[in-house]
């Protein structure tokens, strides 16, 4: 009888010091270098957003914030490394939105995407856009989808790659307006970029970030962006406004290995709301076509969840299979 009231009671206690010492070694968090991981090459947008993070979390901690790259397998070898490193929040990788792709466009993965990994924060939206060439017969995208529907077969499309969200986002307005769309992939923005300029295709499907250069030269031509709202200082339509509630933007969030302790997830998300609510990173965030979110974990984790749901439909439904 008294071992079987002193099991919960020892459980208890002993959550309750795990707890407490968890805690304060979140207070002392970091003690060395934390490194960030992104999974692409130097200079996009992911790598973007890991340096001016990076920059603000290391004048906080007073430790180094490295950031290494390990591209390759559409973010897949990144996360990899990440989910096999130890849960102590010294290793992060800045995943983007085919982390909640990946699950239903590869048959095989080496780590499963909600049970090896943990959210730590969701920093922000990347807003995506649709730009024509220049003398493309549309201008708006109740233009294009009349065009498409007028027109079976002949529009293209280039994004920078096959499954990449840019990719899906087109595939759900085809169905969502009910035209159709020839998708040429490209291994990134450039090649696609230079396809359209040429006029040998008619659309791209880009961030926003990348194609804005073009844009404001006289070179392509802005059809919308994707997100519910347009962004701050520009005057682009977005996709919404002609279909109501259409929404596709870029992911892009620090994700963990699996069971490292919750104070420090807690911590690191606290740390990067801070970073990304003071006025010099508002304004560069914004610069960029993104919008800034600073979750906490829990919410990072839910927004994953139903982003592999979300995205599983689109898949399944284009048969959309990796390059």
């Amino acid at each position: 009888m008294r071992r079987t009231l002193l099991s919960p009671l020892l459980r208890a206690v002993m959550s309750i010091l795990l707890c407490l010492a968890f805690a304060a070694q979140a207070q002392e968090f970091p003690k060395g270098p934390v490194k960030i991981i992104v999974p692409f090459p130097p200079g996009g947008p992911t790598d973007t957003v890991a340096r001016l993070i990076g920059q603000k979390l290391e004048g906080y901690w007073g430790q180094p914030v490295i950031i290494d790259y390990k591209p390759g397998a559409g973010t897949v070898i990144g996360v990899d490394f990440v989910a096999k490193s130890l849960p102590d929040g010294y290793t992060m990788v800045m995943i983007n939105s085919a982390f909640a792709v990946n699950p239903s466009l590869r048959k095989t993965m080496p780590y499963n995407t909600l049970k090896d990994l943990v959210g730590v924060s969701h920093i922000a939206d990347l807003q995506l856009a649709i730009v024509a060439r220049n003398d493309a017969p549309f201008n708006t995208v109740a233009e294009l989808i009349a065009y498409g529907k007028k027109n079976p077969g002949k529009l293209t499309y280039g994004t920078p790659g096959a499954g990449s969200t840019t990719h899906l986002g087109a595939e759900l307005l085809k169905r969502t307006a009910g035209f159709d769309m020839l998708h040429s992939p490209f291994k990134g923005s450039a090649p696609a970029q230079a396809e359209l300029m040429g006029g040998r295709i008619d659309l791209i499907f880009d961030p926003y970030l990348s194609v804005q250069p073009f844009v404001k030269a006289g070179r392509m031509k802005m059809i919308a962006t994707e997100g519910l709202k347009r962004i701050p200082g520009t005057d682009y339509p977005t996709v919404a406004e002609t279909i109501p509630g259409f929404s596709v933007n870029a992911l892009l969030a620090f994700e963990a290995a699996a069971g490292t302790p919750k104070p420090i997830l807690h911590k690191i998300a606290a740390d990067t709301a801070r970073a990304l609510n003071e006025p010099d990173m508002k304004k560069r965030v914004e610069d960029l076509g993104m919008a800034s979110v600073g979750s906490t974990p829990e919410q990072l984790d839910a927004f994953i969840a139903t982003e592999i749901k979300r995205w599983a439909k689109v898949v399944a439904d284009a048969n959309i299979q990796p390059e």
